[in-house]
């Protein structure tokens, strides 16, 4: 079991941007870092498994969708510190666009909701600063005629 609270060590995490259009799939996390937030689909690397294979793990375990990675968007830093300022979370996240192969949209794994989210109802929620970076990248790459 991987020590995420206070860890070690840094976690590898992966991410799929998943795009259709104008909308991008995100999910409610269910558990902490990050508990009732919206964002996008991911999760740790295992052990043996490629960053695109964790991706589309990942979609497939918290979203029900098999997607296939294509661009890779970013790596970004996620540190979050106790009112101590130790170390709580230290993830090193590696997000990829994505796009649907098969299947519907519904909640696994460790979240609450998943839903597709129009470009212009992002500014709505309250997304980490990279995050939204991310995402929004992930449309200008899916749809460059647009940027």
């Amino acid at each position: 079991m991987v020590k995420r609270e206070y860890p070690e060590t840094p976690l590898v995490g992966v991410g799929a941007i998943v795009i259709e259009g104008d909308r991008v799939l995100l999910v409610k996390r269910g558990h902490p870092p990050l508990l009732g937030a919206w964002s996008i689909p991911g999760g740790v690397l295992e052990v043996g498994e490629t960053l695109r294979e964790a991706a589309v793990r990942e979609a497939m375990e918290e979203t029900g969708l098999q997607v296939e990675p294509s661009t890779l968007l970013g790596v970004y830093d996620r540190v979050l510190r106790d009112h101590r300022q130790r170390t709580l979370y230290h993830y090193v996240l590696i997000d990829f666009l994505c796009r649907r192969i098969m299947g519907e949209p519904r909640a696994g794994g460790d979240v609450d909701d998943v839903r597709w989210y129009r470009r212009a109802e992002l500014a709505s929620l309250s997304l980490a600063k990279d995050t939204a970076e991310v995402i929004e990248l992930g449309f200008q790459k899916a749809h460059p005629s647009d940027s």
